[in-house]
């Protein structure tokens, strides 16, 4: 039976409560058998973009010794995505799962997590809480808006037209900083750049990414990036239109080498391998796990050619400020664009403030509108 195609055929969601508990792991039984781990995407692996960038991560622990990986692909943000844990649990043998989109948290892992105290399930981005979420779940995620904001600042040296072009799918807190870091980023080396942003509505909606992007060409934006799932169609519409590209979630260089200046890359497999070690050493399950650039959660996709010396000198300088941990992205003085103060003068906001995770406003030089 394929595995990605497990869920298909499974005839039941049967009681798979297990009587033992997440402290109950033997060291001695995990040496003798190998951890099974499930890795299940909302998308294709294949995707260039976010499912891809798990897919890499994947690929690296199957070369881990005491490993058995297990993955689904095209898993829906439904209860399509409750069938194929439990199938990995009970079919498998799974002991711990990385169920990776953002929809699958809430109610799906909040839902089969109770049932199954003895397995571990680690979710990319959702907010685990302490008291309120079970201790055998736990999130991670990485400050890409660092490399967002590089990207930014490869833009402000390649662009003639002094437009640069975001795509992306929703307004909601995490998009919204990745837009305002790439604009600080470009208007860090020309502060007269603006950005325009489309709005898609949807994580994945290939026909209105190629709408935006030649829309946001037709404007005269000559350096685009974005925020959906699978980045491709931006990446080859901008190329056709003769523009330049900052890539996301993984590197598309591929797909467009000759426009293709640098990307910002998730590197998943530093927060997987931490949560594969406590599990293989029956230690307490990682709740709650993030880092930047300088925690190795993220990179930057190497320069393409056409990427000028002073660009990459100025790019690097700020990449090695944010690896010292003394490089701040959103500082005081800050404006919205309505021309509203947003941060006071004399603060920064560091990558851990609450006030990042809640961000509702798009910065000065940013054309466009939440909502």
């Amino acid at each position: 039976m394929s595995q990605f195609n497990r869920r298909d055929s499974l005839k039941s969601l049967a009681a798979l409560a297990s009587a033992t508990t997440l402290g109950g792991w033997s060291a001695l039984a995990n040496a003798q058998k190998p951890l099974t781990v499930g890795v299940i995407y909302v998308g294709p692996r294949d995707d260039y973009g976010y499912n891809q960038s798990h897919a890499l991560a994947a690929a690296e622990l199957k070369k881990m010794p005491g490993l058995k990986v297990v993955e689904e692909e095209n898993v829906p943000e439904t209860a399509a995505v409750q069938k194929t844990m439990t199938g990995m649990i009970s079919q498998d043998g799974a002991k711990l799962l990385f169920p990776t989109s953002f929809g699958y948290f809430d109610p799906h892992i909040l839902a089969v997590a109770p049932k199954n105290p003895d397995v571990r399930f680690s979710h990319c981005g959702g907010m685990w809480t302490e008291g309120k979420h079970p201790k055998n779940v736990g999130s991670f995620f990485g400050y890409i808006d660092e490399c967002q904001f590089l990207n930014g600042v490869i833009a402000g040296h390649m662009t003639k037209s002094n437009k640069i072009a975001f795509v992306a799918a929703k307004p909601i807190p995490q998009v919204l900083r990745n837009i305002n870091a790439f604009t600080l980023g470009a208007r860090s080396v020309k502060p007269g750049i603006t950005c325009s942003v489309i709005f898609t509505g949807d994580w994945s909606m290939a026909v209105k990414e190629a709408e935006a992007t030649n829309s946001l060409a037709d404007q005269g934006c000559d350096v685009f990036t974005m925020h959906v799932d699978g980045p491709k169609v931006v990446v080859e519409t901008a190329a056709k239109r003769g523009k330049m590209v900052c890539g996301y979630h993984a590197s598309q260089a591929k797909l467009a080498p000759n426009a293709y200046l640098t990307g910002a890359e998730w590197n998943w497999i530093t927060a997987y391998k931490t949560i594969v070690d406590a599990a293989q050493a029956d230690k307490p399950h990682p709740n709650f796990l993030r880092g930047g650039l300088k925690e190795g959660y993220v990179k930057m996709s190497p320069y393409g050619a056409m990427v000028t010396d002073a660009a990459k000198k100025n790019a690097d300088d700020i990449k090695a400020k944010m690896l010292a941990g003394s490089f701040d992205i959103f500082t005081g003085g800050l404006k919205d664009n309505k021309g509203v103060v947003v941060i006071p003068a004399g603060k920064a906001l560091k990558q851990t403030d609450l006030e990042l995770e809640k961000m509702n406003y798009l910065v000065e030089g940013v054309v466009g509108s939440v909502g």
